[in-house]
């Protein structure tokens, strides 16, 4: 999920405005708003082109950032004046009250922009902030934009003669880098120099075999095949940078990240109590497992471990191990997840969870090498202003360095369960639905400036969801999966915060995740790499889930026997990707009116 400018629909709002004749006041000031961050946005992709790309803006296609020290001075200087302006130039107390949520949700995005800027080095601390310029500028190019495909093949040629440019102010400002993120950086390096040797030309397709492309590509391997030494020999060696946060700085990037009014010691306890609660839940399904997964060659079952802390969490452990070795082959693991996508969407309309989006544009595909090394999937959700744009549902498959041993234990992981609620997050009705949903939000601010905690709270509410509805029929063992899925979520936010702010060593962090939330070997491993290189966005999974279903309770317990799901589920998701502070006032007037 990104955020970025826009500038594409400047004659709409202006002659929307003429043809309502007299608008009123609020409306008036409304329109000044929208301009005003129209104008704000417009500067914005003069100077970041990849951030207009990735919005669906596509007239800055053959350009690319300039990220030298002087530029990104340039660019907090435009935040920091925004933010002065935006009180000076827009009247809030004139605006209605869906005018001053946008004013309020761009206020807080400048302020948000302006911290991380003065608080946060990742162009001097962290290689991967490179990457999206490197390959995904030219990647999304080729995949997303719904231009003719000569045009974007031209605009990837011409864009690909900014990438040494970018290459040099990696290895002029990068130093003191983290270990961790190095090591990430190297391995995605390597997927990158991959891609335009081979991955470049295949997307191209005919429009890609002229004599500039091959000479384009050919420079940005021979100079990503330098930087390559220049991560491996210079930088890795001396890799001892801190990636922790500390707690100061954790407690603030985490109050703006969110932007729930939730502090970080409150997150912190209110998962440590929800922690606790879903390993009671799992406990009850895995007892009545027991006999059916402890039965040894006679078929006699093994007696029931204690009912302490201990044999509680063995029972449990042991249950899993069982039911996790119904698992496909490394190479038939996105081929798995694809198969389960007609079954969930068929259930979803049957079931009136929701209306899905018509037409579907979301594609299953095997996430590109140069993307793996943070997160087992991802949804790469069509443009906001190119909306007929596809989205990406990526799976990946384990490393290719990888031996048999983690190999196994990344599939027992993503077993034949698991891949069904892996899809339901990510794609049906999770981030693919719900971010086609924001898509059509009337509100540009919303479309541009949307709300991680939201996208990531729905995905996840949506997995318990759709099992309380009867997908899966009963089966225990999915729902075994799905707590198991969801205590993951709740452990991350616990994780995030003692990492950043607790010096958690590896060790008691794999402790955390193996002995107690019960993940494999291998996933535990991933996500303590995730943990080191993405403070405080692990904590906004179980935030947003949180928000949601407390939201959900709410409202049924108000309406009762008249409460409609799909139209409860509608609803929320009708006002865009926005805070979810913003939630209970807003489903509670869309629910006022017609479906």
């Amino acid at each position: 999920m990104t955020r970025a400018p826009v500038g594409v629909l400047l004659g709409v709002v202006a002659l929307a405005v003429l043809l309502s004749g007299s608008a009123s006041a609020a409306d008036s000031e409304g329109a000044k708003l929208t301009a005003f961050f129209k104008a704000f946005l417009e500067e914005e992709f003069q100077h970041r082109p990849l951030d207009a790309t990735r919005l669906g803006d596509h007239r800055f296609d053959d350009r690319l950032d300039d990220l030298s020290p002087a530029a990104r001075a340039a660019d907090l200087a435009r935040w920091r004046a925004a933010l002065a302006d935006l009180p000076k130039k827009i009247d809030v107390e004139k605006l209605s009250r869906s005018g001053r949520l946008d004013f309020e949700i761009l206020r807080h995005d400048l302020t948000r922009s302006v911290w991380l800027a003065e608080n946060t080095h990742p162009f001097e601390e962290d290689p991967r902030a490179f990457n999206d310029y490197i390959t995904d500028s030219v990647y999304a190019l080729l995949t997303q934009s719904t231009l003719p495909k000569e045009k974007n093949v031209r605009n990837a040629v011409a864009r690909m003669a900014f990438i040494p440019k970018v290459v040099a102010v990696a290895k002029a400002t990068l130093h003191d880098t983290p270990h961790v993120t190095t090591e990430t950086a190297v391995r995605q390096n390597r997927g990158a120099i991959t891609f335009y040797k081979t991955g470049f030309f295949t997307l191209a397709g005919e429009e890609g075999r002229s004599a500039e492309a091959h000479m384009a590509a050919a420079k940005v391997v021979e100079s990503l095949e330098d930087y390559q030494k220049f991560l491996e020999d210079e930088l890795l060696p001396k890799a001892k940078g801190e990636w922790r946060l500390g707690k100061e700085k954790f407690a603030r990037k985490l109050e703006l990240e969110l932007d729930a009014g939730l502090t970080a010691d409150d997150v912190l306890h209110e998962a440590e109590v929800e922690f606790e609660r879903v390993q009671r839940d799992m406990y009850v399904i895995a007892r009545q497992l027991w006999a059916e997964a402890s039965k040894d060659k006679n078929g006699v079952a093994a007696p029931l471990p204690p009912d302490d802390a201990d044999g509680r969490r063995e029972t449990i452990r042991l249950v899993l191990a069982h039911f996790n070795k119904e698992h496909g082959k490394p190479e038939e693991l996105v081929r798995d997840a694809r198969a389960t996508v007609d079954h969930i969407k068929t259930f979803i309309a049957d079931n009136d969870i929701l209306r899905l989006p018509e037409p579907d544009r979301c594609q299953v595909i095997e996430m590109p090498e140069f993307q793996r090394g943070n997160a087992g999937a991802y949804l790469n959700q069509a443009p906001a202003l190119d909306p007929k744009g596809a989205s990406f549902y990526a799976v990946s498959p384990p490393p290719r360095d990888w031996d048999d041993r983690r190999v196994n234990s990344y599939l027992e992981e993503y077993n034949k369960y698991m891949i069904q609620i892996l899809t339901i997050h990510e794609a049906y009705p999770g981030h693919y639905v719900q971010l086609e949903y924001s898509n059509r939000c009337p509100s540009l601010i919303r479309r541009v400036l949307f709300s991680g905690v939201f996208a990531e709270g729905w995905a996840v509410y949506t997995e318990q969801m759709m099992l309380d509805q009867g997908y899966g029929k009963g089966d225990p063992v999915l729902r075994l999966n799905q707590l198991k899925w969801y205590l993951r979520t709740v452990a991350n936010a616990v994780l995030d915060h003692h990492m950043h702010c607790d010096h958690m060593t590896d060790e008691e962090a794999i402790e955390l995740l193996t002995k107690q939330a019960f993940q494999s070997e291998g996933e535990a491993l991933a996500k303590v790499v995730r943990a080191k290189q993405s403070s405080c966005q692990l904590s906004t999974y179980f935030v947003g889930r949180t928000a949601f279903y407390r939201l959900r309770q709410q409202v049924e317990r108000e309406q009762g026997a008249a409460f409609d799901l799909g139209r409860f589920h509608e609803a929320v998701l009708d006002n865009g990707t926005l805070p979810v502070k913003y939630l209970p006032e807003l489903v509670r007037e869309r629910l006022s009116k017609p479906r």
